[in-house]
């Protein structure tokens, strides 16, 4: 959704996005590629110290909910104490996935 298109509300009225709300919803539509040739643990929170819940296959893309600090870690990607929330209780370090960016690609969880 870009910023000039709007939204439907409450009795068929529409109104224009905030900007918040289309860097959220940009967030939520886009995958990001976990880095070529790993195997990424996914974690109970944001941290090397929380409990693995599974693990990504080589090859695996993510969805980003939202953005958090953490443990810092050192990947493929740089040194990053940022970590990505990809659904309920599931976080991944962002040194392992490409987004592109060195800052923030999602609201902050």
């Amino acid at each position: 959704m870009s910023v000039d298109q709007t939204q439907e509300i409450e009795g068929g009225a529409e109104k224009a996005a905030t900007p918040d709300e289309v860097t959220t919803m940009a967030a939520a539509a886009a995958s990001y590629p976990v880095a070529p040739g790993y195997r990424l643990n996914v974690r109970s929170g944001p941290g090397t110290g929380y409990s693995i819940v599974r693990v990504l296959s080589e090859g695996a893309r993510v969805r980003i909910t939202c953005q958090t600090t953490g443990t810092r870690v050192s990947g493929p990607y740089g040194t990053s104490s940022v970590w990505d929330c990809i659904g309920s209780g599931q976080y991944v370090s962002d040194a392992y996935v490409y987004t592109g960016s060195d800052g923030l690609v999602a609201p902050r969880c």
